[in-house]
C-alpha cells in the first residue's frame, strides 16, 4: 500500500475522534475518492481468478446402441376428402387454410438443421415426406410396423421419427377481445387501444419408432409460443413458419446433451520468489494455452515454496478439467490438499468427484 493512500486512511480514521459538524464536510469532500481508490487497490492487488467452461447433462432422449441415421416424416397433413373440415377449422380458429401444412413442413426444417454439425446422428428427408394423419390435434393411431420397418429400409435408417400432429393458433383476436370486454366492464366504454403484439402457439406431437425392438423410443407433447411485433395490426407473413422451425429446433434438442456454466476458482499469484513465475503461468491461462501454463505451474510443484505449490496444484487440476480430463483434474486437486494443505483444493476435489458420477 503507497503512502499516499495510507496518509489519507489515517486522516478518515481521525475524523472518528472529530465534532459532527466538522466530520460532515470532510465526508462529503472525501469518502467517496477514499472509498474507490481502496476498492481499486484491493482489485489489482487481487490473488484469486477464475474461469468459466461448460457442464455436460445427458440428453432427455437416449437412442438405442447402434442409432446413426432417423429418417424424419410429416403425418400431420389431413387427406383430400377432408379438405373441406380442415378449411371450416381454420376459418373458426383465425387460420389461414393450408397455412399448417407449409408451417409443418418447417418444424420437420428445424429438426434437420437442428443436428446438423452437432452430433453423430444423421436425418434422412424421404422423397416421400409426408404421409396422411388426422390433420387436427387429435392424435392418430400407432403406425403399423411394418409400414414402419419399410420407411426405415427404403431410407437406409435406423428409426423412424414422425410429426404426427401440428397446429396452430394466434392469439391476436383473443387478448383483443378480452381488451374491449374488460374496458367496458371497467369504463363502460369500448377500448381505443389497439394491441401491438401477437402470439403464434404451436402445437405438435411426436413420435419416434424403433423397427428393430418394435417399441416407442420418444413420444412427446409439444407447445411451442413465440411473440411478434405486428406490422400494420397484422402479425408478419413469416411469424407461423418461423415459429414452426424454432419448435422443430427445440424438440430435436432433446436428443443433444445440454450444458450449463460453472465457474472454477483459480490462483492469479504464488508467493515470494514464485510470484513472477506464477503470473507467466497466469497470463498463458488467459489466452487459453492451457499446457504452457500448466508447464510452468508444475515447474513450481516441483521448485517452489508450499503455498505456491498448492496454489499451482489446484491451478494445475483446474486446467486438466478445462481440457476435458476430470481423472487428472481429481488427482491434482486431491495432490493440492493432500500435500500442501490448500483448502480450496480440498472442496474442488468433491465437486470433481460429483461430476464424474454424471459424465456421459
Amino acid at each position: 500500500m503507497d503512502a499516499a493512500l495510507k496518509m489519507q486512511i489515517k486522516k478518515m480514521a481521525c475524523l472518528l475522534f472529530l465534532p459532527n459538524q466538522t466530520k460532515s464536510k470532510y465526508y462529503e469532500k472525501n469518502l467517496l475518492v477514499c472509498y474507490v481508490i481502496i476498492t481499486l487497490s484491493l482489485a489489482s492487488c487481487g490473488s484469486s481468478g477464475y474461469v468459466y467452461l461448460n457442464y455436460p447433462q445427458k440428453p432427455e432422449v437416449l437412442l438405442p446402441d447402434g442409432v446413426d441415421d432417423i429418417v424424419v416424416v410429416n403425418r400431420s397433413l389431413t387427406k383430400q376428402e377432408d379438405k373441406r373440415a380442415e378449411t371450416i377449422e381454420a376459418i373458426t380458429t383465425g387460420e389461414i387454410a393450408g397455412s399448417d401444412k407449409l408451417a409443418s413442413d418447417e418444424a420437420i426444417k428445424g429438426v434437420f438443421d437442428g443436428l446438423q454439425n452437432k452430433s453423430h446422428i444423421r436425418i434422412v428427408v424421404p422423397d416421400t415426406l409426408r404421409i396422411y394423419g388426422t390433420g387436427t390435434r387429435q392424435t392418430p393411431d400407432r403406425l403399423n410396423w411394418d409400414n414402419v420397418a419399410a420407411i426405415c429400409k427404403a431410407a437406409d435408417a435406423d428409426v423412424l421419427l414422425v410429426l404426427e400432429n401440428f397446429d396452430s393458433n394466434s392469439d391476436l383476436i383473443r387478448s383483443a377481445v378480452v381488451e374491449q370486454v374488460s374496458s367496458v366492464i371497467t369504463t363502460g366504454k369500448p377500448s381505443t387501444r389497439l394491441p401491438v403484439q401477437a402470439r403464434v402457439d404451436v402445437r405438435s406431437y411426436w413420435r419416434l419408432y424403433d423397427p428393430v425392438t418394435k417399441t416407442i423410443s420418444d413420444q412427446f407433447q409439444q407447445t411451442y409460443f413465440m411473440t411478434f411485433n405486428l406490422v400494420n395490426s397484422l402479425p408478419p407473413v413469416n411469424a407461423l413458419s418461423e415459429t414452426a422451425y424454432a419448435a422443430g429446433l427445440d424438440y430435436i434438442n432433446r436428443f443433444l446433451p445440454s450444458y450449463y456454466r460453472v465457474k472454477r476458482d483459480m490462483y492469479k499469484k504464488g508467493k515470494g520468489r514464485d510470484k513472477d513465475r506464477f503470473e507467466v503461468g497466469w497470463r498463458s491461462a488467459e489466452v487459453a494455452k492451457w499446457q504452457d501454463a500448466m508447464d510452468v505451474w508444475k515447474g513450481i510443484v516441483e521448485n517452489g515454496n508450499r503455498e505456491s505449490a498448492g496454489r499451482a496444484a489446484l491451478n494445475i487440476a483446474v486446467s486438466y478439467e478445462v481440457l476435458g480430463d476430470t481423472e487428472m483434474a481429481l488427482e491434482w486437486a486431491q495432490r493440492a490438499y493432500k500435500d500442501y494443505g490448500d483448502k480450496l483444493s480440498r472442496d474442488y476435489a468433491k465437486v470433481l468427484l460429483r461430476r464424474q458420477k454424471f459424465e456421459i
